[in-house]
């Protein structure tokens, strides 16, 4: 009887406790709980958790040679009425698009106004100068990329559109169906003069927010990928308007009958086409 309790004692002191082997025998449950040691609240105080510090933040790069030699050969300066960028909160350059030196209404009105008048040029160019084909579906792709690239950006950021886009509208059509009705001169001609003139602006842009992602970055704030990318963006945008202009005198824009005059009358509608837009 003795020896029976005895075994009894012994597997259960091998069960409970000195079973590593058996344990996924047992459920989880049913296992003996680990000792624990519980320390006194009189005699040993916890210490505090170190402090975290939050490690500083990260400082981008200054600004490539590339852009601080396009900053200095920007054609387009800063109005005379622009704030001081020293002086811009970072809780102003945190939403760039709000700001209306970027213009991006502007810019939607400007693309929409370039495809209506390669839309009216084009067919009577073609009839005489079929080999202009090529030209104006590039320029006229171009420009209706642009065109989708605003109207997303302003639907993003909840822009409304210029009250004045059906007037713009009538007024580049009738423009490009004009111009081309003069000849192939007079077409070319209106594209370098307005191209002229939106090529300046985007410059102007780009040149406000590299000004504000130096200064960021002088401040040590992290410059985000949206104003990155919206600079990138606005680059290759003019680069192309200047593409187009540079073509236009390729194909004569300077030979056209009165280009001076045409040149001059076409610029100054387009300065108040921006001008107007701007605040309407």
């Amino acid at each position: 009887m003795n020896s029976l309790k005895h075994m009894r004692y012994s597997f259960r002191k091998l069960t409970v406790q000195n079973a590593p082997v058996f344990d996924f025998l047992v459920p989880a449950i049913a296992q003996y709980p680990p000792n624990r040691r519980y320390a006194s609240t009189t005699s040993q105080q916890t210490s505090p958790p170190a402090p975290q510090i939050d490690a500083a933040p990260k400082r981008r790069q200054p600004l490539s040679k590339e852009q601080r030699d396009f900053l200095d050969s920007a054609v387009s300066p800063l109005p005379a009425t622009h704030p001081s960028l020293s002086s811009i909160p970072s809780s102003h350059i945190s939403l760039p698009l709000t700001h209306p030196s970027l213009q991006l209404r502007v810019n939607q009105a400007g693309e929409l106004a370039a495809t209506l008048i390669y839309t009216a040029q084009t067919p009577q160019l073609l009839r005489t100068h079929p080999h202009l084909r090529a030209t104006m579906q590039h320029m006229y792709s171009q420009e209706a990329g642009h065109f989708a690239i605003f109207n997303a950006l302003l639907s993003k950021h909840r822009i409304r559109p210029t009250a004045m886009y059906p007037i713009w509208s009538i007024a580049a059509t009738a423009l490009g169906w004009g111009t081309a009705m003069l000849g192939r001169e007079a077409a070319m001609a209106c594209t370098e003069a307005v191209e002229t003139e939106i090529g300046g602006h985007y410059n102007g842009q780009v040149r406000v927010l590299l000004e504000w992602m130096r200064a960021m970055e002088q401040r040590g704030e992290e410059v985000g990928e949206e104003l990155r990318g919206l600079v990138e963006e606005l680059k290759k945008i003019r680069d192309e308007e200047l593409e187009h202009l540079d073509t236009a005198v390729g194909e004569d824009a300077r030979e056209a009958k009165g280009w001076p005059a045409l040149n001059a009358v076409i610029r100054g509608g387009c300065r108040g086409a921006i001008w107007i837009s701007e605040r309407v």
